[in-house]
């Protein structure tokens, strides 16, 4: 049964866990998908993990809804999210709606996730009333690494952890349905947490959190410029398929493939 916004809510309340995964197109949507996963973020992080760029601004909203598409088709069970992509909301409420109402009526999915705190609270609630659910996204924000010196630990002083603090709230009654806290002191995560009636999803943000998210490409040992802190790669994927094509290789260029049973009389 596909989980929807009602599923994260009702987790919250029974203190169960909700677990998400980033993905970003058919064959690795089926895998999350299969192995139970309640949430597939079409993250932003495209530009990164697949893409190969140094960081998440230059993806495009077309290319944003072309991977949308790929993973709203393998996911027959878990709610899709998709990242609206830098500047497919900076200029106006407008703007926000439009790209919105193309990631539901064009990609097939069931919410769309913003980055920033009270400064995008009136988007949040534009696109709530539009009934287009949204994922909230505060602490370490990727699109703003330019303004924050790079990607870094955020909340760490006072009034830093303050202002995040009341960025929760605010989003929250600007009718988010979830926030991801990315980055921010583990104590910090936690007193949000507590605090907030929508559940919480962390990436770097310690255990307190109501769920959490990794991007795939990490999880799997897929992505190797660098891992941050707050991921865990449970396995190798790239050692694994590099050893499988020198395999290949061998194979063709020593003659015993294709063999009998791979070819046709």
């Amino acid at each position: 049964m596909k989980i929807t916004v009602n599923d994260f809510y009702r987790k919250k309340q029974a203190a169960e866990k909700i677990t998400m995964l980033t993905a970003y197109d058919y064959p690795t949507a089926q895998m999350v998908d299969e192995a139970g996963i309640d949430a597939i973020l079409v993250g932003d992080s495209v530009s990164m993990v697949v893409q190969g760029i140094a960081n998440t601004l230059p993806v495009t909203m077309d290319e944003m809804i072309y991977h949308t598409k790929m993973v709203a088709r393998a996911a027959k069970n878990a709610m899709v999210i998709s990242d609206m992509p830098y500047m497919s909301y900076h200029i106006s409420v407008e703007d926000a709606l439009r790209n919105a109402g193309r990631f539901i009526k064009e990609g097939g999915a069931q919410a769309v996730k913003l980055e920033g705190g009270r400064e995008v609270a009136g988007i949040v609630a534009a696109l709530t009333r539009a009934e287009i659910p949204v994922m909230a996204h505060i602490g370490l924000t990727p699109q703003a690494f330019h303004r924050m010196g790079g990607f870094k630990v955020q909340g760490r002083s006072k009034e830093a952890a303050e202002r995040i603090f009341e960025d929760a709230r605010i989003l929250e009654d600007a009718g988010a349905f979830s926030i991801v806290v990315e980055a921010v002191p583990a104590e910090l995560a936690t007193q949000i947490t507590k605090s907030l009636a929508i559940p919480t999803i962390g990436i770097g943000a310690g255990v307190e959190c109501d769920g959490q998210v990794l991007v795939l490409h990490d999880l799997l040992g897929l992505f190797e410029r660098f891992l941050p802190k707050f991921a865990k790669r449970y396995v190798n994927l790239k050692e694994l398929g590099v050893r499988a094509i020198q395999e290949y290789k061998k194979e063709v260029e020593d003659g015993t493939f294709p063999g009998s049973e791979h070819s046709f009389s």
